[in-house]
């Protein structure tokens, strides 16, 4: 006689500030619903009752803060946990018309997002992860204020306000390049981190710091396909057909952080690295548009920094081999 499997319920946790709202399914009518504090005692209590359950899969929203705890604790007890953007879990809920919402009604619709949707579990944050992760979020900050302060100190402005936007953009300039020896002390205690950076900075026109920044803000690089890593962050051209119309194919989704980060890379890449200078080129002289023939240097960097770190590669002048 063979035995059925056990049940593997799905698991929603709705994050606030002060408290988590927890939805088990079951295989009967009547799911487990519970709500405990945001803190590290009940955390460990609820791993406890999650592990005895045997979850497949817990999803979570990605909230600022306030998720990272519950997240983090789950991954290092070893249960599967994917954090999902919002967005994608709204639009999730509205197309099974859910359109109620309160925190134990999102439980629910993240536990359904699990089953139905089921999202690859993220990876095991490393410890400094989170400190980096701040690190860098505040020094993204700070580059946007210096970029909109550079902008107003070029304003005809009285001879007060224009010495105090240099004041300010002097105290910016210190505290951005506080914050770059800061993760580059974090990067260099790290042999895994140390050794991606110095593969991304290997490439012609790719500094030290914005290396740094991409090993932060993309871990999964060297662990997806070219296909995987590129729809991740939203560089993956996307079919706009219906019926008898064929539109323009548009990229969309993703990380937009990374997206920035990596449109700055690929325009200096096009500038110091002659074999991105030519890919730039042939797509300008086949008639591509400059914003177009951009975004295809920013996904064959993408894709090329993937296979680097995958293969363990410097930057040289020979092609790397292509993978699936």
């Amino acid at each position: 006689m063979q035995h059925e499997p056990s049940f593997q319920p799905f698991v929603g946790i709705d994050v606030s500030k002060k408290k988590l709202d927890i939805f088990i399914s079951d295989h009967s009518d009547q799911p487990q619903r519970l709500s405990i504090l945001n803190q590290d005692e009940p955390i460990a209590a609820l791993i406890d009752r999650l592990r005895a359950a045997n979850v497949r899969l817990v999803v979570i929203e990605a909230t600022g803060r306030y998720h990272r705890r519950v997240a983090a604790m789950l991954l290092m007890a070893g249960i599967p946990t994917s954090v999902v953007n919002p967005q994608r879990v709204r639009e999730f809920a509205r197309a099974m018309g859910r359109l109620e919402k309160s925190d134990s009604i999102d439980a629910a619709v993240l536990a359904d997002f699990a089953r139905l949707v089921n999202p690859r579990p993220d990876p095991v944050q490393r410890e400094n992860q989170t400190i980096l992760s701040d690190l860098v979020s505040r020094r993204r900050s700070l580059v946007q204020l210096r970029v909109a302060e550079t902008n107003r100190a070029q304003e005809d402005l009285p001879k007060l306000a224009r010495d105090q936007s240099k004041k300010l953009l002097r105290l910016i300039e210190q505290q951005i390049e506080d914050l770059d020896r800061e993760i580059a002390k974090h990067i260099q205690a790290d042999d895994d981190w140390h050794n991606k950076s110095q593969i991304i900075d290997s490439v012609p026109g790719i500094g030290p710091d914005s290396a740094n920044q991409l090993v932060v803000d993309l871990p999964e690089l060297g662990k997806l396909n070219r296909q995987q890593i590129a729809k991740l962050i939203g560089l993956a051209p996307l079919n706009r057909d219906s019926g008898q119309f064929q539109g323009q194919r548009r990229i969309g989704g993703g990380r937009r952080d990374v997206r920035t980060t990596l449109y700055m890379l690929a325009h200096n890449a096009v500038l110091h690295c002659p074999r991105f200078k030519r890919y730039f080129v042939s797509l300008c002289v086949r008639g591509k548009k400059h914003k177009v023939a951009m975004v295809a240097c920013m996904r064959k960097l993408l894709v090329t920094l993937n296979q680097m770190i995958k293969t363990n590669t410097h930057w040289n002048l020979e092609p790397l081999p292509k993978t699936a």
